[in-house]
């Protein structure tokens, strides 16, 4: 007999929940108690389940605009073959986006063309469909935003609008030398994001070569302490993905 007030109970557990998930008094849920019947409860519980949905759907779709991915990829169909993973992160760890919730970073490191930006960019669309907010920007356009704000006095705001990101994706880390200006504003970025969020870097350059990229040795090896000091590096070997097809359409 006792049942149905268990059944309540639990059911004035999942309204109160939804009503502060979604920003609501707790009004609703007092109502409920004072004067609602179970089938109002339980279709109170339903419209509040779908305007949950229907806001978390809205935002994932704001997240992938904001994200700024210059082309939009997915794990579907992604050929692992190149890629070596450390034994300390497994595949599966990987493609679940784990590593953001750790705030470990992940540097994708091997030749041009063997998948590392395809890989960057399907994990950040992983990212934003589980409503993780991410930033996607090619080193060199980093750098020009970054100067640009710099220059006109408002460095700090855009600072403030990219870190806003759980997960920041630098692409082509390393690909054109970077001044010394331009590098001190990268060194921000990387400062101020350890330990406060992931970051996944792709680059064709080894680390012994960052310090001539970036001018500086000394900056160069603090930002590769505070990169590695939380994180992964996954090799990619091989041919390049895009020459091995451009080839292969030439034979037929």
């Amino acid at each position: 007999m006792r049942k149905p007030r268990v059944e309540r109970s639990e059911r004035r557990e999942e309204i109160s929940g939804l009503l502060r998930r979604l920003a609501f008094s707790q009004t609703a849920l007092r109502l409920c108690a004072e004067e609602g019947s179970a089938a109002q409860e339980e279709f109170l519980l339903r419209v509040l389940e779908s305007e949950a949905g229907n806001r978390e759907e809205v935002r994932k779709a704001r997240y992938l605009r904001e994200a700024g991915f210059p082309v939009y990829k997915t794990l579907e169909g992604y050929e692992y073959q190149s890629l070596r993973l450390p034994p300390t992160l497994s595949r599966a760890d990987l493609t679940a986006g784990a590593f953001i919730k750790d705030r470990k970073n992940l540097v994708l490191y091997g030749p041009v063309g063997t998948g590392k930006t395809h890989l960057a960019t399907a994990l950040g669309v992983v990212a934003c469909e589980r409503s993780i907010r991410t930033r996607f920007f090619t080193v060199a356009q980093l750098v020009v935003r970054l100067s640009e704000a710099y220059a006109g006095g408002t460095l700090e705001k855009s600072l403030a609008t990219i870190l806003k990101a759980e997960l920041l994706i630098l692409d082509e880390w390393g690909y054109v030398p970077i001044d010394r200006h331009g590098a001190h504003l990268l060194f921000r970025i990387i400062s101020d994001s350890y330990e406060r969020r992931s970051l996944v870097i792709t680059t064709n350059t080894e680390f012994s070569k960052w310090g001539a990229i970036f001018t500086d040795d000394q900056m160069a090896a603090a930002m590769i302490d505070r990169l590695a000091h939380h994180g992964h590096i996954l090799l990619f070997e091989g041919e390049s993905y895009r020459m091995k097809h451009a080839l292969m359409r030439q034979r037929h």
